[in-house]
């Protein structure tokens, strides 16, 4: 072998363990420490358990509301996730607002109805993507909720209370559900009844598997029995109901992408028709039926997406 190979040979190696340790430093060590909840990272800086509570409670949706619908607004946005503020969500779609009457109005021209649709495509905009979060968070939730049903349930079976089963989970477990049981634990600790600490935590979540833990544990508490044994059947059933939410995503992942592609192509098609020929609309841009006919066709898009959602949305 020359010398040749053999320096080759070893710049490979030492490439290859060079960029092994940048991602075992970058992205590793960060995944590790991702594992680590919000809850636990709150306690190390916070003196009391109760200042973490409220600490957890004043970040998620908006607090001190009374009204019935900003209190349902409240629980969707706590149901996110993210640590929302009222000036930044204001400031958000003011930003987004605006960029969309810029761009509206170079296509329309300037006037009223830019203005108004800039401001309903805004709003629109800020609820898609607040409602992927949503519907991410709480999927990530209901992956979690069997392995943390067996944890509670190997607590309970070796003698632990059913509070100190939970705070095996908000210890062991990263988010979502290991801040949501924690602040579980915490309310029962601080004298709220179990079931009313049950349906916190659901409308926290939102997750549909919470109603089953709800109801099982709170029959138990009534009437009595074997709560491992509830708990553990209680796992398997959110086991299968997992795998089947997998099975309906994959048997309609064509139709999902159907929709997405049919959406986007109208659009991808115009702008890449002014961007090749920019005067190819313009005879016709004068035309009063070009309005009319646009509101039309969107008004179709949104039809077609809303029987493609029902197609591929299923209740089981």
């Amino acid at each position: 072998m020359s010398d040749l190979s053999i320096v080759s040979i070893l710049t490979f190696v030492a490439a290859t363990l060079t960029i092994y340790g940048a991602y075992w430093f970058l992205i590793f060590n960060r995944r590790e420490q991702k594992v680590i909840n919000r809850r636990l990272e709150l306690s190390k800086n916070l003196a009391s358990p109760s200042a973490v509570l409220d600490a957890l409670r004043q970040e998620r949706g908006f607090s001190n509301v009374s009204n019935p619908v900003l209190r349902k607004l409240s629980d969707w946005l706590t149901q996110t996730g993210i640590r929302v503020e009222r000036k930044t969500l204001g400031l958000v779609f003011v930003v987004i607002s605006l960029t969309l009457v810029v761009i509206l109005s170079v296509l329309m021209g300037f006037g009223l109805m830019p203005l108004m649709l800039s401001v309903i495509a805004a709003a629109g905009v800020m609820l898609l993507a607040l409602n992927r979060l949503r519907r991410q968070r709480i999927t990530s939730f209901g992956e979690q909720m069997p392995d943390a049903t067996d944890v509670i349930t190997r607590g309970v079976r070796v003698g632990l209370p059913f509070p100190t089963a939970v705070a095996l989970v908000a210890r062991e477990m990263p988010d979502p559900i290991g801040s949501e049981f924690g602040m579980l634990g915490d309310e029962i600790a601080f004298g709220l009844d179990v079931r009313s600490a049950l349906e916190n935590l659901a409308r926290r979540v939102g997750q549909e598997d919470l109603v089953f833990l709800t109801i099982a544990v709170s029959v138990q508490l009534q009437t009595g029995g074997n709560l491992g044994e509830i708990l553990s059947r209680l796992a398997k059933l959110m086991r299968s109901r997992t795998n089947m939410r997998l099975k309906i995503k994959a048997l309609s992942a064509e139709g999902r992408l159907s929709a997405v592609v049919l959406t986007a192509l109208p659009f991808v098609l115009f702008f890449a028709i002014n961007f090749i020929s920019p005067g190819y609309y313009g005879s016709v841009r004068g035309n009063p039926i070009v309005q009319p006919a646009i509101y039309i066709s969107l008004f179709l898009l949104l039809a077609g997406n809303v029987v493609m959602h029902r197609m591929v949305n299923f209740k089981y």
